[in-house]
C-alpha cells in the first residue's frame, strides 16, 4: 500500500481543493448552482473568491502551502462566527464541513502539495537548474 501513497495523497488534494473551489464559484459566479446562491454582501464575496482561488491552488497543487493556509484559516474563521455559537459539538452545530476543511487543510500546510504536483515540478527544475551551475 505505502507504493500508493504519493497517488491517494494526490488524489484527495485534488478533490478537497476542487469542492472547495466549488463553495467558492456558486458564491462569486453563481456556477455549479447551489439552493444558497451567489454572495448578497462583501464577506460573502471575500470569502467567495477566497475558497474560488485557494480551492484551485490545492487541488493543482500550485501555491498549495499558501493556498492550504488561507483555506484553513478561512475555515477556522467560519467556524466561530457562524456555527461556535449554536453549541459545543461541530455535529450538533452544523460546523462539521468547516472543521473538517480546516484540519485537511491545516494538514496540507505542513505536509505540502506532494509528489504528484506543479509546486514539485517546479522545485526539481530549479533543483535542476542549480546543479548544472
Amino acid at each position: 500500500m505505502n507504493r500508493y501513497v504519493d497517488l491517494a495523497y494526490c488524489v484527495m488534494r485534488i478533490v478537497i481543493g476542487l469542492l472547495f473551489a466549488c463553495h467558492g464559484g456558486t458564491k462569486i459566479l453563481g456556477f455549479p448552482a447551489s439552493s444558497y446562491g451567489p454572495a448578497a454582501n462583501t464577506l460573502g464575496l471575500v470569502t467567495g473568491w477566497i475558497e474560488l482561488i485557494c480551492g484551485f491552488f490545492v487541488a493543482l497543487g500550485f501555491f498549495a502551502r499558501l493556498g492550504a493556509f488561507f483555506a484553513s484559516g478561512e475555515m477556522a474563521v467560519a467556524y466561530f462566527v457562524v456555527s461556535a455559537g449554536r453549541g459545543f459539538f461541530p455535529i450538533a452545530n452544523g460546523g462539521e464541513i468547516a472543521v473538517t476543511y480546516c484540519f485537511a487543510f491545516l494538514f496540507m500546510v505542513f505536509y505540502g502539495a506532494g509528489r504528484w504536483s506543479i509546486d514539485f515540478v517546479l522545485k526539481e527544475k530549479a533543483s535542476a537548474a542549480r546543479a548544472t551551475t
